[in-house]
């Protein structure tokens, strides 16, 4: 019995435990989120009857992804290019809105998220390229060009709708070029560059963008004037007015708890009253007051559930997790024998633990409100199921990538 589990559950298995503890933690943590969706449905049992089986799914997909060996996801990649290229394309032209962006497909009855799809074939993409143009003193010059080429439009594609999953890919791909020792005088001019590019981006932002601090007296308005036509500028921009009021509330002075406007800053304050009510050991699981008042409890917000209900402990154990998961990968990368795995392995680690570093930032109070679920904890669909992808993926690469045998060196080309 014992052999046959084992060959369902192959890899790493430091890796399957971090996995086994961070769906536990989200089936837990959404059930006891969900209340704001259980009031809505009037069904108590049925949103984590759901979120239970994406996990269960997500697992599934997790294990049939294990046992693809590591060297046929190279012939993947330019059909998921092809994927990535339609699909985001056509989420602009006829996604589902949500939160007022584009993001979502609906297909034979079930929704994707393309960025979700594009994340995971540009890691691919720049492991591939990175190995194929590896040479004795680090990566050919040439690579960082094919880099951009296949980051840059898909990126400008996403960042339309998703900055923030633009700018999550972009800082992962910077990674992995310095990762596959792509000359540090040309990621220093790329860095520059982006330096340069937000700086006028947050100014075309704050320009056009309006402060939506005064909604309600612009509603009022609204009644007795024609809406105003957008220009070219505004339309291209039309999720600017978001992105401005995140700044504004991001750089916001501190204020005391008597001026504070729980109205128009309702998701970071109840997020901070839920960290600070927590104490070391926290209130327990089910027991959190504050999932009631923030609308994105069991998403973006949801490590502010864990804080509250698990408390300080609970809330560094999934820290400890996240850290272990890109610990592990880096293990296995040291380990691979050839290049591609091992550029595949580090970057979708990357990917996950940075979009959980965002997400965690954001819940306590050190980043602007960005969106980014919690990989693997927050509730989902295509964004678990993708994860759940990419951790088998790692898995695969542990079990079936070539192994240097003796310490650790250097990597062959390939």
């Amino acid at each position: 019995m014992n052999k046959k589990i084992g060959n369902i559950f192959k890899g790493d298995k430091v890796i399957w435990m971090v996995f086994f503890f961070l769906c536990m933690i989200s089936i837990v943590e959404v059930f006891s989120a969900s209340s704001n969706l259980t009031y809505k449905s009037q069904n108590y049992i049925g949103p984590i009857i759901y979120h239970t089986g994406t996990i269960i799914f997500g697992v599934l997909v997790a294990v049939i992804t294990l046992n693809i060996p590591c060297r046929f996801f190279k012939l993947m990649t330019p059909f998921l290019l092809l994927v990535t290229a339609f699909t985001l394309l056509w989420v602009l032209i006829g996604g589902q809105t949500i939160n007022g962006a584009n993001r979502v497909i609906s297909l034979l009855g079930f929704t994707f998220q393309p960025s979700e799809i594009a994340k995971g074939t540009i890691v691919l993409a720049t492991a591939q390229i990175l190995s194929a143009m590896q040479r004795e003193n680090g990566a050919d010059k040439k690579a960082f060009k094919w880099i951009l080429w296949i980051t840059i439009p898909t990126c400008f594609l996403i960042g339309l709708e998703n900055l923030s999953t633009a700018a999550l890919l972009f800082a992962v791909v910077i990674l992995m070029m310095f990762i596959g020792l792509v000359p540090l005088r040309q990621l220093g001019k790329l860095v520059g560059i982006l330096i340069f590019l937000v700086v006028i981006g947050i100014s075309m932002v704050m320009l056009v963008g309006h402060d939506t601090t005064g909604e309600e007296v612009a509603k009022t308005e609204q009644t007795d004037q024609q809406p105003k036509k957008k220009n070219k500028l505004e339309k291209l921009l039309h999720r600017a007015d978001t992105w401005k009021g995140r700044i504004l509330k991001f750089g916001k002075d501190d204020v005391t708890p008597q001026e504070y406007d729980l109205d128009k800053d309702a998701q970071v304050a109840h997020a901070n009253i839920a960290i600070v009510s927590s104490n070391i050991i926290g209130k327990g699981p089910g027991k959190s007051v504050e999932r009631d008042f923030l609308s994105q409890a069991f998403s973006d917000f949801i490590y502010a559930i864990v804080i509250e209900e698990l408390g300080i402990l609970g809330a560094a154990f999934v820290v400890f997790l996240y850290i272990i998961l890109l610990y592990r990968a880096a293990r296995i990368a040291s380990r691979c024998e050839n290049n591609f795995p091992a550029f595949l392995v580090m970057g979708l680690a990357l990917l996950l633990v940075i979009q959980a570093a965002f997400n965690m930032m954001v819940a306590v109070g050190l980043a602007p409100v960005t969106g980014q679920p919690l990989p693997l904890i927050s509730k989902g669909g295509t964004s678990t199921i993708i994860n759940c992808a990419y951790v088998g993926t790692i898995l695969s690469i542990s079990r079936s990538a070539k192994m240097k045998k003796g310490p650790v060196g250097t990597k062959n080309i390939g």
